[in-house]
């Protein structure tokens, strides 16, 4: 060979030689993110979830990728966006928004780890086996909220006094609402008072379950949902139009003017729901043992158990 043709076929070979390396590297690790809200409405908590990742060292577009899956308050679509998920084979499922997304991931995988993140109890629920061993594929984290629905009465009934009619104002297309709506009528059966149910689906309902309020005599309203938090200033400031006396669920119906607020840091929930999936990815980018087919550590070692944060 002579030397024009060396030089030539090292040049291509220098060139080849990357390419080949960036052909045998490994694709960033998925993560699919499924939420029942929107964009919009989950922008804070959506942060704090990237808080937790960047915390267990994964920075989205530089060493993973999410999948973003929104229902948009439709949660009829959440088992379909579920499924798309699971067909792409992300590697983590990150459930965040209550027990809605939990259970649907639950049921549209058995293989793929999920994160979940839970108002109810894990373990009362049939999410988890036990708090210190959730067992099968999950792992996640509760604050417990809907727990809290009595306290909120509790609190709302020493600020009123005058009410004997306490408004709980929910939302129907939201099938965990029930769940709260059954504490918050035992803690109002427990203090004498009568509990009615104001229902909204849509913004312009939320309007109108106010004004059903004065019509019908209410006291004071207890308010949560995802649907309303996405529209808190609205709600506080239809609340405070009717002069109806509103607790709400999150410390940000507050900050925007609401009179009252109990209940647990939602941010710090969904940052825990990054901590937890990027301890996932760490274990899952382990090598494989050539000889047993497996990582050194199993999924099962980093399930911690859901965390109560009320």
């Amino acid at each position: 060979m002579n030397r024009r043709r060396l030089l030539a076929a090292l040049a291509s070979a220098a060139t080849a030689a990357p390419a080949a390396l960036r052909a045998q590297q490994k694709a960033m690790p998925v993560i699919g993110y499924l939420n029942g809200s929107s964009p919009a409405a989950n922008a804070q908590l959506l942060a704090a979830f990237h808080q937790g990742l960047s915390e267990t060292g994964w920075v989205e577009g530089e060493n993973v990728v999410i999948e973003y899956r929104w229902a948009e308050f439709h949660y009829d679509r959440l088992p379909a966006l579920a499924a798309d998920l699971v067909s792409r084979k992300v590697d983590v499922i990150a459930a965040c928004g209550g027990a809605n997304e939990a259970f649907v991931a639950k049921n549209a995988t058995s293989t793929i780890p999920i994160v979940f993140m839970t108002g109810a109890d894990p373990v009362e629920t049939g999410l988890v086996a036990s708090l210190a061993r959730p067992g099968g594929n999950l792992t996640g984290v509760t604050n417990l909220n809907t727990q809290l629905w009595q306290k909120r009465v509790e609190l709302i009934a020493e600020l009123v006094p005058k009410a004997r009619v306490i408004g709980y104002l929910i939302n129907p297309n939201n099938a965990q609402a029930e769940r709260g709506a059954d504490s918050a009528q035992q803690a109002a059966n427990a203090k004498g008072l009568q509990l009615e149910i104001l229902k909204a689906g849509t913004e312009a309902e939320i309007d109108a379950a106010f004004a059903s309020a004065v019509q019908r005599h209410i006291g004071a309203v207890i308010v949560g949902d995802p649907l309303f938090d996405s529209r808190s200033r609205e709600v506080v400031t239809l609340a405070a139009g009717h002069g109806v006396p509103t607790i709400y669920n999150w410390r940000k119906y507050v900050a925007d003017g609401g009179l009252i607020s109990y209940g647990a840091i939602s941010p710090t929930t969904f940052r825990l729901a990054g901590v937890y999936a990027g301890k996932i990815l760490r274990v899952l980018s382990l090598p494989i043992c050539p000889f047993s087919n497996r990582r050194p550590s199993s999924w099962s070692s980093i399930s911690n158990p859901p965390r109560r944060l009320a």
